[in-house]
């Protein structure tokens, strides 16, 4: 028997994932923030034990890692992919969401990982964050998630040396559109932080922002199914030479990646193109 911690498990993509890893074998402990979510999990698959983890929390990591160990179960990988999406004009946007923004995708991500270190290292285990193609390329209105997301790739890639003696093997999985809750969170907090901006932000960047909500609902429908990137989250988990990296999505995400390539100058008048419609 193998363990994975799966975070942000109670939806999107970390659903997929923990049940994929249950179905293929893994004994899964899913991280949920609400005790709701953890009751729901437990009979998803008889393989998952939820975990009450709220990555914010250090207690809540430092039980989630004693409880794991205590399980006698060898921890074979943990998946960080807890994650919101925070949205807005960057001009207006309060300092505090961009804080909360990297305080779930950045520091929680790594305050998981050290918090697991330890048994990963034991079981000579994998660690895989679920970035996105966000993380090569910024869009506007969306610079919150994708700094976030770019730092996601940075730490992964010392990690990824910093460990290798270690025989610990760290891999970035980049979905592009998917569909998932993060897109109508996000979406639905649109109201509230209008509410917050002050009346020039509105007039200056209202249109914006209502494009911003039109595009992330085209790309939402657009997008590809949770599972097939919990696919590639087991690829990831068990091959026998995992990558550093693995893309995977829709059209619209690979279009991104090729733009990403093109000269700024080019990139920005084709990405502005996409919020004119």
């Amino acid at each position: 028997m193998q363990a994975v911690l799966v975070t942000g498990a109670s939806t999107g993509i970390g659903y997929a994932t923990a049940a994929m890893l249950a179905r293929s074998g893994f004994v899964v402990f899913a991280g949920c923030r609400k005790e709701t979510d953890a009751q729901r999990m437990s009979g998803v698959h008889r393989g998952i034990r939820p975990l009450i983890v709220d990555v914010r929390n250090a207690d809540q990591i430092a039980e989630a890692a004693r409880a794991v160990e205590a399980s006698g179960i060898p921890l074979h990988g943990i998946v960080n992919n807890a994650g919101i999406a925070v949205a807005g004009p960057l001009e207006y946007l309060p300092v505090d969401e961009l804080r909360r923004q990297f305080e779930v995708n950045v520091f929680g991500a790594i305050a998981v990982t050290q918090a697991f270190l330890p048994q990963l290292r034991a079981a000579r285990g994998r660690i895989v964050f679920v970035s996105s193609v966000s993380g090569t390329l910024a869009p506007p209105y969306l610079g919150p998630y994708a700094a976030s997301k770019f730092a996601l790739e940075a730490i992964a890639d010392s990690l990824r040396m910093e460990l290798a003696a270690f025989g610990i093997a760290v891999s970035v999985v980049q979905p592009g559109n998917v569909k998932t809750p993060i897109w109508a969170k996000g979406r639905a907090a649109k109201d509230e932080l209008v509410a917050r901006l002050p009346a020039e932000a509105q007039h200056h960047y209202g249109a914006a922002i209502d494009a911003l909500v039109r595009v992330t609902e085209r790309e939402e429908r657009s997008g590809i199914e949770a599972d097939a990137v919990a696919e590639v989250i087991l690829k990831a988990l068990t091959a026998a030479k995992p990558k550093a990296r693995y893309s995977v999505g829709s059209p619209a995400g690979w279009m991104r990646r090729i733009a990403s390539l093109l000269p700024e100058t080019h990139r920005d008048r084709l990405i502005m193109k996409n919020f004119r419609r």
